[in-house]
């Protein structure tokens, strides 16, 4: 088979590089589709700039007539006349997430290179027991991370938000299947070349398993982006704790905050937790449209051998 053919196949198969008759059968259910899973994105977005009259109109509303940007004015106006600004907790929930995500990756992507290359005593076990903690939900480990935070002198401080979310099973478990799709012999004759782990990890294992990085990254962020829990449980200081944690009580509905946002009125003051829920919302969506080829790359190779 000559390229020229090779190219037209390819152009008209099943993989063509321009739009062709025979994928109108996909878009015609591929479209609705994604025009369903769209909608709760958009309603987010209209959400956060209707005005009060739309946010509480009934029936509900799913498109804004009159976009304002009240909501966000008075959300830090409001909060930077009070003791602790919203601006401290989205700052504190910046440099936490930072931290989890740098650090958690570094663990991860080490342990999964030594838990699939390097043959020590408690490798099986190690890797058993990770398996064994993608079983738990957060929730069902809260005690005893709580009884872990407070032994090691971490109650009330700044690592309290950070320390709790390193590991994560999940990232090592997907890390780990991409490491063990890498040969052998790789990494033995990079060793016979006189390099060390640390090489062979930087140089090779890294850039080779970037697919399960930024896939981890993007798992990484949204639970710390999004955890509340040390902030509700493990830290009594307010400028500790994370925007989160700041959002949630607008979202349950705290009264004086909300009454002073409303000038006494509550129910109208609550239109403002619509601004913080989409100032959350949006970093997740933009990693993931950043990240997401390499998160299908993931999906479709974390099982293959």
């Amino acid at each position: 088979m000559t390229k020229r053919s090779k190219r037209r196949l390819i152009q008209n198969g099943i993989n063509p590089t321009r739009f062709s008759r025979g994928q109108i059968k996909f878009y015609t259910y591929l479209v609705p589709i994604c025009l369903i899973m769209a909608l709760p994105i958009v309603f987010f977005f209209m959400n956060a700039f209707k005005p009060m009259e739309e946010l509480f109109a009934y029936p509900p509303r799913f498109y804004v007539n009159r976009p304002t940007l009240d909501n966000f004015r008075r959300l830090f106006s409001i909060s930077s006349s009070t003791t602790i600004p919203a601006s401290r907790y989205l700052f504190n929930s910046i440099l936490s997430t930072a931290l989890v995500v740098t650090a958690s990756l570094c663990m991860s992507v080490s342990a999964g290179y030594a838990l699939s290359k390097k043959k020590f005593r408690l490798r099986g076990p190690m890797i058993e027991a990770n398996n064994l903690a993608l079983m738990f939900v957060a929730i069902a480990v809260m005690i005893p991370r709580y009884f872990v935070i407070a032994y090691t002198g971490l109650h009330n401080t700044f690592l309290a938000n950070v320390v709790p979310l390193l590991a994560m099973p999940v990232g090592l478990f997907l890390i780990k299947q991409f490491v063990d799709q890498i040969p052998d012999t790789l990494v033995e004759a990079a060793v016979i070349d006189g390099a060390g782990d640390f090489m062979i990890l930087t140089r090779i294992i890294v850039p080779l398993v970037k697919p399960a990085l930024a896939t981890v990254s993007i798992l990484v962020f949204q639970l710390s982006w999004n955890s509340a829990e040390a902030s509700m449980l493990f830290i009594n200081d307010e400028t500790l704790k994370t925007f989160a944690f700041y959002m949630q009580n607008l979202s349950a509905g705290d009264s004086s905050f909300l009454q002073s946002a409303a000038g006494g009125n509550s129910t109208a003051g609550a239109g403002v937790a619509a601004a913080p829920m989409l100032i959350m919302f949006l970093p997740n969506l933009i990693l993931f449209i950043v990240l997401q080829s390499k998160v299908m790359n993931t999906m479709a190779h974390s099982g293959i051998k």
